[in-house]
């Protein structure tokens, strides 16, 4: 049985910030099954210029992205919800207009996945032998609970860690403030939203924080950090390659 070959898009945020994430991503799909590629010459998908409304700029990087993919065959995979929902959904509205490239976007859409719909819907995994004795918490991210509307398969997977206490965060559902370029155009709002989660976070007193999307990572971090409050942000993915 041929081993099948997925290609991992690492995503600008986890690449640039955190690139652990996509180091872990990869670990946790071989470790499911699969082999890994990276495809040579993917940039950004192109979410930031079409949530700030520059829809030209972000034509152009969707078209690059579509040419770079279009040349690996197999499933897409990304550790982020918010890109992955830029491609399977919002390429659609960028290219609406133009036939050809809408077809494009369309066969593009039909084979990327987020990291844990993969993982348990497509390869049907959910217990990677994972040992994680701590006490856990999980942010579902505004893209992939709400456009995506995954949020079983994440919840899946933290339920067969090995030796796990969850516990589940209070207004799991609300923001998180980053919002893409949301925190940059209303910095006030997103400080305000940011501490209300910082603080149903600390009410846990979880030792960790989980998460799949780097975006909400890194801003609840920050949060946290400043607040002093000990529990740790993870993605999804550090945690079961650990």
């Amino acid at each position: 049985m041929t081993t099948p070959t997925v290609n991992l898009f690492a995503t600008c945020l986890a690449e640039t910030f955190r690139d652990n994430i996509v180091t872990a991503t990869e670990k946790v799909l071989t470790r499911a099954g699969v082999a890994v590629r990276r495809p040579q010459g993917l940039t950004c998908c192109g979410q930031p210029a079409f949530n700030a409304g520059d829809w030209d700029d972000a034509r152009r990087m969707a078209r690059h992205t579509l040419q770079v993919l279009e040349h690996y065959e197999g499933d897409v995979v990304l550790p982020a919800g918010s890109c992955t929902a830029m491609i399977r959904q919002h390429y659609a509205d960028l290219f609406a207009d133009e036939p050809q490239w809408l077809a494009r976007a369309r066969r593009l859409a039909a084979r990327t996945y987020e990291l844990s719909e993969y993982l348990v819907d497509v390869l049907g995994v959910t217990d990677l032998g994972v040992h994680f004795p701590y006490r856990v918490t999980y942010h579902p991210s505004c893209h992939l609970l709400r456009r995506l509307g995954i949020d079983r398969q994440p919840r899946a997977l933290l339920a067969a860690l090995h030796g796990a206490e969850f516990v589940e965060l209070p207004h799991a559902d609300e923001c998180c403030g980053f919002g893409g370029v949301f925190s940059a155009e209303y910095p006030e709002i997103a400080q305000a939203m940011l501490e209300r989660k910082v603080a149903n976070i600390a009410a846990t007193q979880a030792d960790f924080c989980i998460t799949a999307d780097p975006s909400c990572l890194l801003h609840i971090q920050g949060g946290l950090k400043r607040a002093g409050v000990p529990t740790q942000m993870r993605h999804l993915a550090e945690v079961l390659a650990s």
